[in-house]
Order: C-alpha cells, then structure tokens, then sequence
C-alpha cells in the first residue's frame, strides 16, 4: 500500500496538551460535537445544521477540538471533514481521551438531534441513490474509470473461498451492481439476497440472475436498515465497493453485524484513501477511499474480529484493499490480524 498521500499519524497533527484538551471538553457544544461524531464524519455546514450553530462559531469550534487532538479532518472533494481523533497508544493523553469519548457515548443524545442526523443521512443517502438511477444505464462505464468487477473478480473469489464458515444456508450482498458476484454466491450458498437501494441497478442484477439461471437469489429493494424486517440472517456477507457511497459507512457495519450469525464472515472490497477528487463527481462517491484502520475500527465497534486483508495497486493510480471480519461465535476465536498479503 502506498502511503504517499496519507495524512501524518493522528497524535502529530497538533501539539496536545492536557489544558488544552481540558479546555476543548469545557464547552456543551463541543461536546456535542464529539457526541455527533461517534460514528461518522461531517463537513462544517453539516455540523451547523445539526447543532443550529453559525458557520463562523463552528469553525472556532472545530478548531479548539482539533488543536486538542480529539478532531482530525480531511478532504471530500471541495469540503472538508472532521471525525475523531485516535491518539498513539504511547501518548499520555490516549487514556483520557478515550474514558472522555466511552463517557460521551453512554449518554443518549436528544431526540431532536437523532432526527437531525436521521434526515441528514437520508440527504445522503438519497444523493446516491439518484446519482445511479439516473445513471445506471452506463454503470459499467463509470466503474471502468476506477475499478469495474474483472480488476478485483479473482482475489475477491479466493478470498471467499478461502473463508471459513461454520454453515453456507445464506450469503447476503450488499449492493450487487450488475450482479456479477452473484454466480458465485448461488454456487457456494443455498439461498443468496441481494440488496440495493437503486431500483434500477436491482433490476439489472436480476436480469443477470434470469440469464444464469440462478434459481436461489432473492432480490430486496432498500438499505441495511430494512434486512431485519425481512428477517435476514446471513452466514456471509459482502460488500464489493459499496462502502465509499454510503452515507454512514460505520453504521453499515453495524447494521451488518446485526444480521451476521455468529461464525458469520463479512467481506468488503473497497478504495484505498485516494485524492483523486474528480471520481466524486464522475461516479457518484461520497468518500474518497478509506485507510484501512477506518474499516478496521468501524468491525471492531460493531463486534467484529479481523481476519485476513489484501491489497494490491491499480494502474489508474488508486488501490484496492479486500478485507474479512468475523462475527466470534463460542466454538471459534479468531486473532485481531491472521495476516496480510499484499499483490
């Protein structure tokens, strides 16, 4: 993985001191701000939305927690994002900041700001949802410009058969596109569902279904919210660069953990951290790319172990990570990190 364009380790982007970081958890705002912030990242105007604040007095506001080491930022296109910090586990002040964010999160936020968030993730959501129903007709063509399902089709193959699983009744993808990772999934599962909250794209993976032949996949119209009302519970799950259009990429590790029956396996295809903010527009990304620790801290919150990770480079420049999870079951342990291969 290269790491040329990675941000400086987190505990050296400011100089914390504990008086500072003492005064940045003095003020009810900014503790508001980290409350919002367990889970997801936000832009300036998002924040002011939320929590009624002017730009001006956010920015101050962001500002202080950031020089605290409890914010960090980066860029989304033309915004910038903030999210929390996670100091060096050799920093003095990690085990402060961290009983600060656990006690911040024991507190349930108010109503009106879980509407807020509930609708801002909604406006979000529903931006990439009519990016690709407007644009489904030439969805290969976009994903051609990054990574289309041939460049990773092969290692995501082997990683899943090379995943072990206690059973193989159900395997849920999530986001399936055209619907070319499904063959494989009815071949090695009993039942498969597909989900995709793009009524266009589901219809083109069905069609791809029909002409397979494949007689045991359900299609579900809908995000990751709706698989408990449909009773979902998969043995494996996969989710082939889906993450870096989602609104909330940690809640969807959530949601999945939830439907992911214990020795269950979550596999995710996604970008690598890139700055190459023309894929935005192009091809309807919320995120450019994540850093490995992001997805490893989301699985880890939902409950989820860490298994095997691969990356490997494109030639366009960007770069792939494939990434498994298991959800621990009694009868099975698996270590934090089995490994890492690199192509």
């Amino acid at each position: 993985m290269n790491h040329a364009q990675a941000l400086p380790p987190e505990d050296t982007l400011a100089p914390q001191t504990l008086p500072q970081l003492l005064k940045a958890a003095g003020d009810p705002l900014r503790l508001d701000i980290l409350r919002v912030m367990k889970r997801d990242s936000f832009g300036v105007l998002e924040l002011c939305q939320l929590l009624d604040c002017k730009q001006s007095g956010m920015s101050h506001h962001l500002k202080v927690l950031t020089n605290a080491g409890l914010l960090t930022s980066r860029r989304e296109g033309n915004s910038i994002f903030y999210r929390r910090a996670y100091l060096a586990p050799e920093n003095p002040l990690r085990e402060l900041q961290q009983q600060l964010f656990a006690t911040l999160d024991a507190e349930p936020l108010p109503s009106e700001l879980i509407e807020r968030l509930s609708e801002l993730r909604r406006e979000r959501a529903l931006a990439s949802r009519d990016f690709f129903a407007d644009n489904a007709h030439k969805f290969r063509a976009q994903q051609d410009l990054i990574a289309s399902y041939p460049v990773y089709a092969e290692q995501i193959g082997q990683l899943l058969a090379n995943t072990p699983l206690q059973d193989r009744h159900l395997a849920l993808e999530v986001g399936p596109g055209e619907g070319e990772f499904l063959p494989a999934l009815a071949k090695r599962f009993k039942q498969v569902v597909a989900l995709d909250n793009a009524s266009k794209m589901l219809e083109q993976a069905r069609q791809l279904a029909e002409e397979q032949r494949l007689k045991n996949v359900e299609f579900i119209l809908g995000d990751t919210r709706r698989l408990k009302e449909h009773k979902v519970l998969a043995d494996c799950i996969v989710v082939n660069m889906v993450l870096h259009h989602t609104p909330s990429p940690a809640d969807i590790f959530q949601d999945l953990s939830g439907v992911l029956v214990p020795g269950g396996a979550l596999l995710v295809t996604d970008l690598c951290r890139h700055e190459q903010t023309w894929a935005r527009e192009a091809c309807g990304d919320l995120w450019q790319g994540f850093e490995p620790d992001d997805l490893s801290l989301w699985a880890g919150d939902a409950g989820l172990k860490e298994g095997q990770s691969v990356y490997f480079a494109l030639r366009n420049g960007f770069q792939i990570q494939l990434r498994q999870f298991f959800k621990p079951s009694s009868s099975d342990s698996f270590p934090s990190v089995q490994g890492a291969k690199h192509g």
